[in-house]
């Protein structure tokens, strides 16, 4: 058994979902995104190949261009062009969405769309590069390029990069005391102290996988997977969080209550958050009541209640009675899988914060260990892995896998667990059992009605990138490229030591 591994505490809202601890020991430096939308660039790499644009459109029905916005949030934009063309949207396809607060580079695909159609519309470069014989989509983007500047950081913000950029290193299976890094640490000039290393973090799923100031995606997820829709629904449509404004407070108040929830302990203050998790039999189940209390703007939960209405449901029916699910479903199908998909990235999450607790390795297996092999077709710019092709690792083959994943061939994983998942063995299966026990949770508890079903899949446990740092103006400026489904806020974290909420 490997000892227990003294960490730096992670923000109690990342601990919330999962997130337990940094990797690196140095201070944060502090300071904010996106003070400009020029302070957050993003290019995405793509892996679809276009035709000349002289390609015969009956063959290739789809115009393939390369689009740079600058603050415009990803959907805004689709209904802007799609207007500006009177077509559908369904007309309009992208690989990646992107958030609005930022200078972002993607590819679309416009259906049946000629070059000489495309509309003039601000804040958008919009550039013709060929034809296409399919749309795009989500499994066409490889991953992300990033260039991000940090605004109104601390002084000693260079000396505090190069002392996480060493820890970061290291953990990525480098040096940690190698040159970049030390130079960066004793220079006195900023300008004189880029840095340029290979470093790695946990993959952590971040803090927009389940909600910035209401993170309760999870928590539905976790309810759905242990077949009590009743208590999914309430902790969707009621269940306040602080940082909500006092009407949507007040309104999940009102559903707490139709749902039987004290909401005021003896002497009339509002009871603590852990208190809210379970209802005591006493509900009004008034849901017209609720209907008038829940402002238009939450418009799913008010689809959920809407749904308990009609059905006049009883909210002391059993847990898993139909009418549950069926308000359930009342919110778009993606977002029922996100509820699954919040709960697996939760156990995920978990389940690397107790690999660090204990000390174990990121960058190299151990026995008992699943790892998969490299990407081929990814971009050079990625550290990117292939969870389609997995291996088992016993005692006889970990320094063999080792050498792989030092070169950069191979990854350890872990699970997403659903009803296909196999865990691991020895003392990384270990850790996964102890976090689905904990939760109460197993992997045929995914076997669930229609849209929230899951098969589950694995995911590498490092997030290794090659980052560039310099402070040309004084603030750092961070360049580095991620695979998609990670997260650059994981890496930007362990350098502001910052919540959630001021990233």
């Amino acid at each position: 058994m490997t000892s227990e591994h003294a960490l730096r505490e992670a923000h109690p809202t990342e601990r919330a979902v999962g997130i337990e601890y940094y990797v690196s020991d140095a201070d944060g430096i502090g300071g904010h995104l996106r003070a400009s939308p020029d302070d957050f660039r993003v290019r995405e790499l793509e892996a679809f190949d276009a035709e000349p644009l002289g390609a015969d459109p009956g063959s290739y029905p789809e115009l393939v261009v390369r689009v740079t916005l600058r603050d415009w949030d990803t959907n805004d934009f689709v209904r802007r062009i799609s207007d500006a063309l009177q077509i559908s949207r369904e007309r309009v396809s992208w690989a990646g969405t992107k958030d609005k607060r930022a200078v972002t580079t993607q590819l679309f695909t416009l259906r049946e769309i000629d070059p000489e159609d495309l509309p003039t519309i601000r804040g958008a470069e919009i550039e013709p590069l060929g034809r296409a014989g399919r749309r795009l989509s989500f499994g066409d983007l490889a991953g992300n390029a990033f260039e991000i500047r940090v605004a109104d950081v601390v002084e000693e913000a260079p000396e505090r990069v190069a002392e996480t950029v060493r820890d970061l290193r290291a953990f990525a299976g480098g040096d940690d005391d190698a040159t970049d890094a030390t130079d960066a640490t004793d220079a006195t000039d900023a300008d004189e102290a880029p840095i340029e290393a290979t470093v790695g973090v946990p993959n952590y799923f971040g803090q927009q996988r389940f909600g910035s100031r209401r993170p309760v995606t999870h928590v539905v997820g976790l309810a759905i997977a242990r077949n009590d829709p009743r208590e999914a629904v309430r902790l969707y449509a009621g269940n306040p969080a602080e940082t909500e404004p006092d009407d949507t407070r007040a309104a999940r108040d009102r559903v707490d209550a139709a749902f039987g929830v004290n909401t005021e302990g003896a002497d009339g203050a509002d009871v603590d958050e852990p208190e809210r998790s379970a209802a005591d039999g006493t509900g009004d189940g008034d849901w017209v009541d609720c209907l008038d209390a829940i402002p238009g703007k939450l418009r799913f939960e008010r689809s959920m209640v809407h749904r308990l209405a009609d059905r006049d449901t009883d909210p002391d029916a059993s847990v898993d009675d139909e009418d549950w699910w069926h308000a359930l479903e009342a919110v778009p199908s993606n977002l029922q899988r996100l509820f699954v998909n919040a709960a697996q990235s939760f156990l995920f999450n978990r389940i690397l914060s107790e690999r660090l607790r204990r000390g174990l390795p990121f960058d190299a297996p151990v026995a008992g260990d699943v790892v998969c092999f490299a990407d081929g077709d990814a971009p050079e710019e990625l550290y990117a892995p292939d969870t389609d092709r997995l291996q088992w690792v016993d005692a006889d083959r970990v320094s063999v896998v080792s050498r792989h994943c030092e070169r950069g061939r191979a990854f350890v994983t872990a699970p997403l667990v659903g009803t296909e998942t196999e865990l691991g063995d020895g003392e990384p299966g270990e850790i996964e059992r102890e976090v689905l026990a904990d939760a109460g949770i197993e992997p045929a508890d995914f076997a669930l009605p229609r849209d929230f079903d899951s098969a589950g899949t694995r995911r590498a446990i490092l997030l290794r990138t090659d980052l560039d740092a310099s402070f040309a103006d004084g603030d750092p400026r961070l360049s580095f490229a991620l695979p998609s489904g990670s997260y650059a806020t994981v890496l930007l974290r362990e350098f502001t030591k910052s919540g959630p909420l001021d990233l």
